[in-house]
């Protein structure tokens, strides 16, 4: 069988952050079962859990064990809707600290066999392979998939599934095919009789949308979209656009594996529950945000950056979304600097309806250690909402 130019994988842990909380609660295992929520102290005995048909609110789901996509829920889905399809699956609240934490494990596991990594989430990586498979076999590839498989299991308890082609896009799609804990190795001359039978949907980059205009075009499949004439889908979805769709369904994509990027902005942001009042509620608001901001400084910190700019998201009770920016002369990166700055923002935003969704962003980044002068600025209170 033909070698492959590139050995690049896709790795994607399965169902991570419910295979997180299974850690914290073994005796979940096999129970149908979605994360999505305040964090709360669950109940030692399944019995006890809450269910989905008791939830009552706008959240949605972060993720669901596979017992629970059985039953016909996916994240993404409104909890209410969720407990429609299943109301006696269990409900977990999201604890996004210990996911970052076994992210961070799982990537440093990876990293001891795989240094050339391309960060892409907390739960999904790439990795070029090419060098630890220099003869391209698919045995080669493999077998390097089983060994990082090995080290994520046995750094972190969870289970991780691999997709290994020649490109992103390939390695994307399969790492999704053999799902949960599962390996697939594709070659360009696999393409045929395994990715063409495929929705055209799976191809990362076709969204709701294009996807649906696929199928009122009459085309369902990624073979169909490469049979397609590429002026035709052209005239159809743009000359840029239509270009990429004849390219993707015949599986062919150059993009090198990143290893290393600048991220232009690190942010936090949050949904209640319930719509807050600007006033009636601004305790709990300048507790949100004052936590808010702590977990953002603690983001920066980690990652070793700060900031010049620091930017305030608003979201109303009426899905009206506002935006305002602060760029300072210096960066900043202490959590009371940063909630002073967004402070600031907010005295630009009319408060005149509830609020839904309340974030913060620190852009205008730069490495800490490149100031070897950065010094913690005195703390200053700020009234957030008054």
């Amino acid at each position: 069988m033909p070698p492959l130019p590139r050995s690049i994988a896709h790795l994607d842990m399965d169902a991570f952050y419910a295979s997180v909380e299974l850690l914290r609660y073994p005796q979940l295992r096999g129970l149908p079962a979605v994360v999505g929520g305040r964090r709360a102290t669950a109940a030692e005995d399944p019995a006890h859990f809450p269910r989905l048909r008791d939830y009552v609110g706008r959240g949605v789901i972060t993720t669901a064990t596979y017992e629970a996509r059985a039953l016909g829920v996916h994240s993404g889905m409104g909890l209410m809707k969720a407990a429609q399809l299943a109301p006696d699956a269990l409900l977990l609240p999201a604890d996004f600290d210990t996911y970052r934490h076994y992210s961070r494990l799982f990537k440093a596991a990876v990293r001891e066999i795989a240094p050339d990594l391309e960060d892409r989430g907390i739960d999904e990586i790439y990795l070029d392979l090419t060098a630890l498979n220099p003869d391209g076999s698919r045995e080669g590839a493999r077998a390097i998939a089983l060994r990082l498989q090995q080290a994520v299991r046995d750094t972190t308890g969870l289970s991780c599934s691999l997709g290994v082609a020649p490109n992103k896009l390939l390695a994307k799609l399969c790492s999704d095919l053999e799902k949960p804990a599962g390996i697939t190795v594709v070659a360009a001359d696999d393409i045929p009789a395994r990715i063409w039978p495929l929705p055209a949907k799976r191809i990362n980059g076709i969204g709701p949308k294009a996807a649906e205009r696929l199928d009122a075009l009459g085309i369902h499949s990624i073979g169909e979209l490469a049979a397609a004439d590429v002026l035709w889908l052209q005239e159809q979805f743009g000359e840029r656009y239509g270009q990429w769709l004849h390219r993707a369904a015949r599986g062919q994509d150059e993009r090198p594996v990143v290893t290393h990027s600048e991220p232009k902005s690190i942010s936090r942001e949050t949904t209640f529950e319930r719509d807050l009042h600007p006033r009636q509620d601004r305790n709990e608001l300048s507790q949100r945000f004052t936590r808010l901001c702590e977990q953002l400084a603690a983001d920066l910190v980690r990652k070793g950056y700060v900031g010049k700019t620091i930017g305030l998201k608003l979201r109303f009770d009426n899905f009206h979304t506002v935006t305002r920016d602060l760029t300072l002369p210096n960066p900043i990166g202490e959590a009371a600097a940063i909630r002073r700055a967004a402070g600031e923002c907010l005295k630009r935003v009319p408060l005149e309806r509830r609020i839904r969704l309340l974030g913060v962003r620190v852009g205008n980044l730069v490495r800490r250690d490149a100031i070897p002068d950065h010094e913690t600025p005195t703390p200053v209170q700020a009234e957030l909402f008054a």
